[in-house]
Formats: C-alpha cells, sequence, structure tokens
C-alpha cells in the first residue's frame, strides 16, 4: 500500500484531541502524517470545513489541511463507486455516495483506509478494501 486515506471521522476525532479514544487516534495520525502516508480528497476536505459558522475556525482548519493536497478523482472512480453502491445495495447495505467515492480512490490508488465509521467494516465484507 502507498498511503493511507484519512476519513473525515478520523480527522474530527483527531482536531478535538479531548478524550483518551481521541487521543490515540490523535497520536496514528500523527505518525502518518510523519511518515508522509497521509491523503485526502476534495470530498473529505469538504466535509471537514463544512459546518463551521464562524470565519476564524473555518480558516484555522483550512489552513491546516491545505498541508495534505487533493488526491485526483478521476471519472473511473466515480464510476466504481456507483458500481459498489448498487452492488452493496443489492446486497441490503444502506450506502453513502462519498463512502464509495473512498472505497474506489483507495482500491484503485492501492491505499489503506483509516476510518472509525463501522460501515467500512460492512462494505469490506464485500469490497477488497484494506482498513486500518
Amino acid at each position: 500500500m502507498s498511503g493511507v486515506l484519512v476519513d473525515t471521522c478520523i480527522w474530527s476525532l483527531a482536531l478535538r484531541s479531548n478524550a483518551p479514544k481521541e487521543t490515540a487516534v490523535a497520536e496514528q495520525l500523527s505518525q502518518l502524517i510523519d511518515e508522509n502516508q497521509v491523503r485526502i480528497i476534495g470530498p473529505i476536505r469538504q466535509e471537514l470545513l463544512s459546518g463551521y459558522t464562524d470565519k476564524n475556525s473555518f480558516e484555522r482548519l483550512r489552513q491546516k489541511i491545505k498541508y495534505f493536497p487533493n488526491e485526483p478523482i478521476i471519472d473511473a472512480d466515480y464510476e466504481s463507486a456507483a458500481e459498489y453502491s448498487n452492488f452493496c445495495r443489492s446486497k441490503g447495505i444502506q450506502d453513502s455516495h462519498t463512502d464509495f467515492l473512498i472505497c474506489a480512490v483507495s482500491m484503485r490508488a492501492k491505499f489503506h483506509i483509516y476510518t472509525t465509521d463501522k460501515d467500512f467494516q460492512i462494505y469490506s465484507k464485500y469490497l477488497p478494501i484494506s482498513l486500518m
């Protein structure tokens, strides 16, 4: 694997860093950053920045994550994400378009996915994704 696609929930936990679980997540993310393994895609960046009504907080976060350039998303990723969504839906699995885009990019680019989102455990039963 050539990198780790970090999901929105990990960024959110790491940026809060209050409870022990959040501290552990922040430490793991910090290690991945030190190892130059962290990858991000535009939809995750958008999710992270959404919801900040305070302009100063928004700008501070934007500057922090600006360090990480967006991993390119190609047309085939959107098509694969739709295919994965359709397949999982046929198995009775509820889906998120962004989640399946994360799966598609990570599979194409051979990235691990770092997430605490339990949905990815379910997806991994049907899709060859690599979770951390």
